[in-house]
């Protein structure tokens, strides 16, 4: 690494540390203490369980400014250098505007490779836990509630065994409707188990009005059986399987497309959880977007205030989510494709730092 690009990314890291402990006071302080306020209010919940609903709560948060960091470090760290003349300076020195933006743009990259990182490993779990903590900790509902789309899985040594979905999961009356059972054997579907509904009665699930389909090894269906009543091949509770769903920001991107992938086979609405998907990658990426537009924005010879650095951060960053939550909405509606929902304000905000790219390289 070079001297240049080592005093530059020292510049950089500072306002990008202030940015992530900045950006998450503020989310902390507006609606995570709300929340964690309400609990302790509303259920008297202990503090030990209040710290844990906290440090749960932190991954999603510290991950969700990642890319405003971004943006404030490459504003301000550029501005100060363009503010006491050092780019003029290097410039001079023969140094071209590609070349000053190096350190920042693979800098930004690895931030956001980092992000995708922590949203599959880190943020899921995280989220997981604090719903539990809440549920069963803080309001103490250990009751099934009633569901749309179950989706169980049985897994034994890293390969998934037995799948299990039903449309529906009437809590009050332990009744499962529209139900699907898909069985494997080393990897390969062997055998579908279809009934309209399954009833758990006397320690067990029973099916009712079915059919049982095998199939050869090349796919095809070798015999087809049907039933009136038939014992459902999982022993799981009503109150386990209820406890084993999972909200959509709770699931690895794998879980995202296993549940995706059942739920097409039974024509339910997949929209949620494919913009989910797409956005585990895009979201984090806005990290390097935000670099695009921050760079040459700090390099305006008229920007060396960090007040008006920190201004034009928070105008960006709200252009940004604004379009976010537009494209979100209608991805999760279906008025468009999940993907194009997910990359847009990516897309947008890419051509917006080209261009600034190109104005200030002249």
């Amino acid at each position: 690494m070079r001297i240049l690009d080592k005093y530059i990314l020292k510049e950089l890291l500072g306002p990008f540390f202030f940015g992530i402990a900045a950006f998450s006071s503020v989310f902390i302080g507006t609606s995570t203490l709300f929340r964690i306020a309400q609990y302790v209010t509303k259920y008297g919940a202990s503090i030990p369980t209040v710290i844990k609903l906290f440090l749960y709560s932190l991954p999603g948060i510290i991950v969700l400014t990642f890319p405003m960091s971004m943006l404030l470090a490459a504003l301000l760290s550029f501005g100060r250098l363009s503010g006491s003349s050092e780019v003029t300076a290097m410039k001079s020195g023969g140094l071209s505007f590609y070349r000053l933006a190096v350190p920042v743009m693979i800098t930004a990259f690895v931030v956001s490779l980092a992000a995708i990182v922590l949203n599959e490993e880190v943020v899921p779990a995280a989220n997981a836990g604090y719903s539990n903590i809440v549920r069963y900790e803080i309001e103490k509902n250990t009751r099934p509630k009633s569901q749309e789309h179950i989706i169980v899985k049985d897994v034994k040594a890293g390969q998934i065994e037995r799948l299990t979905y039903a449309q529906n999961f009437m809590a009050d009356t332990n009744t499962m409707s529209k139900v699907s059972v898909q069985e494997f054997e080393a990897g390969r579907m062997v055998r579908i188990e279809n009934a309209e509904s399954a009833v758990w009665a006397a320690d067990r699930w029973i099916m009712y009005n079915g059919t049982i389909t095998d199939l050869a090894t090349d796919g095809r269906v070798s015999r087809t059986l049907k039933f009136t009543e038939q014992v459902m091949p999982i022993d799981k509770k009503p109150t386990d399987i209820s406890r084993e769903q999972k909200k959509p920001d709770e699931m690895s991107m794998k879980e995202l497309k296993q549940t995706i992938e059942v739920l097409k086979k039974e024509y339910a609405k997949t929209s949620n959880y494919e913009v989910e998907l797409y956005q585990r990658v895009a979201i984090p990426m806005a990290s390097f977007v935000f670099a695009l537009i921050g760079t040459p924005l700090g390099l305006s010879p008229n920007r060396s205030s960090s007040s008006i650095g920190l201004g034009l951060s928070i105008i960006i960053i709200f252009m940004y989510y604004a379009v976010l939550t537009v494209s979100t909405a209608l991805g999760q509606g279906g008025a468009i494709a999940p993907l194009a929902a997910a990359w847009i304000p990516n897309i947008v905000g890419t051509l917006a730092g080209i261009y600034l790219i190109y104005k200030a390289s002249r």
